[in-house]
């Protein structure tokens, strides 16, 4: 029986320090050391706002080569902590970029993407890179786009664009599906936006959201052994936790762990001020089955090594084939 360990966890541009202004190489390789630290370690690591190179990624983390990107050096920060402690796993990285926030052509000011880190021996046998699905929802302004995003992601929409990065491994002589999202933030030009008292996942832009994301995982997967994971800005039980469950034999094994959504509710992976939400999510297909989810801790629980790191903590799960 194989089995494999993933986290999902969105690491705010390596810019924590900075309350996400400007990337820094104190952020990035204490996120480094601790993945390294992982034991068992991991074998899928789906992150969400990485950069690829611009002046909030290099501004206060200059770059010892002039094409390395954020995935380059988060690859070398991890491989040396790994050293460090006298391991010797070896990781492949894949970035999926979303958008280009950019002066002109030459100048970017950020970018956002998608990253997939892969640990050896496990093969890749497909990922889409070179075109991540668009998924986003532009009716609202005026900014509808029905063509995915291009692969340079330097068009200047106002609307940051949202995608789905997919990749495909091997592992066991059998093919995993891999999911990575990032969805919007609810549209505070709904009027009910602020009628609710809860908003996070009652979007009707979230909604459109996870309807595209779920054709495309329906149209692009194998099997039923795949897993779809991110930060979908929603709260257990809103309309799009519900909309990705309901019917779709998706399986959140923390929702096992804990009981029921209220408790899940009270398990957050993000902190904004005062605030304390469960927004990262971890699904699975029937295809495979959870193990454990040790290393995953809510959000500002002091026994995590990722504690103060970003303004989301991780989600990690052990799981068999």
């Amino acid at each position: 029986m194989t089995r494999l360990r993933i986290m999902t966890y969105n690491v705010r541009y390596f810019g924590h320090a900075t309350r996400g202004l400007a990337s820094t190489a104190r952020s990035l390789q204490g996120i480094a050391q601790a993945i390294a630290r992982q034991e068992p370690p991991l074998d899928l690591i789906l992150l969400q706002e990485v950069e690829t190179a611009s002046l909030r990624s290099t501004l206060l983390h200059a770059r010892q080569r002039p094409e390395d990107t954020q995935l380059d050096r988060l690859l070398q920060a991890l491989h040396q902590a790994l050293r460090g402690l006298g391991r010797h796993d070896v990781y492949e990285g894949y970035y999926f970029p979303a958008h280009n926030y950019a002066l002109g052509k030459s100048v970017s000011l950020y970018t956002t993407g998608l990253a997939i880190l892969v640990r050896h021996p496990l093969r890749v046998v497909h990922h889409n890179g070179g075109e991540p699905h668009d998924i986003t929802h532009r009716n609202l302004l005026g900014l509808r786009r029905s063509h995915a995003a291009p692969p340079s992601g330097k068009k200047p929409w106002l609307k940051q664009t949202r995608i789905c990065a997919h990749l495909a491994v091997e592992a066991g002589g059998q093919v995993i599906d891999v999911f990575n999202t990032h969805l919007s933030l609810p549209s505070f030009l709904d009027p009910n936006f602020w009628r609710r008292p809860e908003r996070m996942g009652h979007g009707p832009n979230q909604c459109e959201e996870v309807k595209k994301l779920q054709e495309f995982i329906d149209a692009k997967r194998s099997s039923e052994r795949f897993l779809v994971a991110g930060d979908f800005n929603a709260l257990p039980g809103s309309p799009v936790y519900i909309q990705m469950t309901r019917g779709r034999q998706l399986h959140d094994p923390l929702l096992s762990q804990v009981g029921d959504i209220e408790a899940l509710k009270r398990f957050p992976t993000a902190g904004f001020l005062q605030f304390r939400m469960h927004l990262d999510h971890l699904f699975s297909g029937p295809g495979l089955r959870w193990l454990d989810l040790e290393g995953s801790y809510p959000f500002d629980d002091p026994a995590s090594p990722f504690r103060g790191l970003s303004d989301h903590s991780p989600l990690l799960g052990h799981f068999s084939i």
